[in-house]
């Protein structure tokens, strides 16, 4: 089986049938694809400003009590 076809499962084919993917299909797939990247990134991203902020406030003398007063 390769990543352009799927599996369809209905009641004359319990076992599944192999189908060629549309090409909408294909399009969105792609599309999933790329935002699952681009959502990944973002969530980096954030983590790594929240992480560089917190040493920044530590760096100023703040103790984790406090940063976590601050931000939570």
């Amino acid at each position: 089986m390769s990543i352009d076809t799927k599996i369809i499962f209905t009641p004359k084919n319990p076992n599944g049938k192999i189908v060629d993917l549309t090409d909408a299909e294909k399009t969105q797939r792609d599309l999933d694809a790329e935002q699952s990247i681009s959502l990944k990134q973002e969530q980096t991203n954030a983590e790594t400003k929240k992480a560089s902020g917190k040493q920044k406030l530590k760096d100023l003398g703040l103790d984790d009590d406090e940063i976590k007063a601050l931000i939570g």
